[in-house]
């Protein structure tokens, strides 16, 4: 495990990075010791500064809860991240791609909710029951730890690489529509990169939400009403960059776009 000195000093490194749009060297590979819980305490002083700073928490975003996911990325655990106010934009957004590093686009679906949900026995049918709406979206990574050999540790760290996320499309209620079949065809550039379904997130999208409610109470946490949730992506990740433009059809839950600046 590491130091208290150690946990704050990558973090100071991390925001450093955030502020510059740099990355820095991977955590594992300077610390072997450093533990998955390590990784969380890390991410913790970084979501505390920026509360501080006065950035507002809307929700967080779970990652590697599909194969699809986990095969392109060599890891084979979900990890969760954290939200803040000024990451969340409108279908159609043009955003400034200097602001990012290491680009990839993701595909998901987005559960609001009403009530809040915890755990340590929170179920698919505890989350379906507080869940408001589930709208499209399309997550925007950020990553700030050089990308070769990263393991779970250095993904929780850099706050599960998450930048931003684009909802657009058409809000359904749970009940309105069979989640698991949610299909999704991602351009960029008008060619078809990536397709998925949604039941790749373990079966069903809402069981990634009970998974994060059940994660977050080992550390003392839960979801609170009005909290957007990301599910995970249902397709691997697209590179973007600079002057692409990005397109997903989720069929009757409609079309999120976005370009890059």
């Amino acid at each position: 495990m590491l130091t208290p000195e150690q946990i704050t000093q990558i973090a100071e490194e991390l925001a450093e990075a955030d502020r510059t749009h740099s990355v820095i060297p991977r955590i594992t590979a300077r610390f072997p010791e450093a533990t998955i819980e390590d990784s969380y305490a890390i991410q913790g002083i970084w979501r505390d500064k920026n509360l501080q700073a006065g950035r507002r928490l809307v929700g967080r975003k779970i990652g590697l809860t599909s194969k699809a996911m986990q095969q392109a990325t060599g890891i084979t655990e979900p990890d969760y991240g954290v939200m803040f106010d000024d990451t969340v934009w409108e279908s159609g957004t043009v955003i400034p791609a200097a602001n990012f590093s290491n680009i990839r686009i993701e595909v998901e679906l987005a559960f609001v909710l009403k009530d809040a949900l915890e755990g340590p026995a929170c179920t698919l049918f505890d989350v379906l029951r507080a869940t408001e709406y589930v709208t499209p979206a399309l997550e925007v990574l950020n990553s700030h730890i050089e990308m070769e050999g990263r393991t779970i540790v250095d993904t929780i760290s850099d706050n599960a690489a998450y930048g931003g996320m684009v909802l657009g499309g058409r809000p359904m209620r749970p009940d309105d529509i069979d989640l698991r079949w949610v299909g999704a065809m991602l351009y960029r550039n008008e060619t078809i990169e990536e397709t998925g379904v949604s039941g790749g997130v373990l079966g069903h999208p809402g069981n990634g939400v009970a998974w994060l409610a059940n994660k977050m109470h080992q550390h003392g946490d839960r979801l609170e009403a009005g909290e957007i949730i990301l599910a995970g992506s249902f397709t691997r990740p697209v590179w973007a960059k600079a002057g692409d433009s990005i397109l997903c059809d989720y069929g009757q839950m409609g079309t999120i776009a976005c370009s890059f600046a």
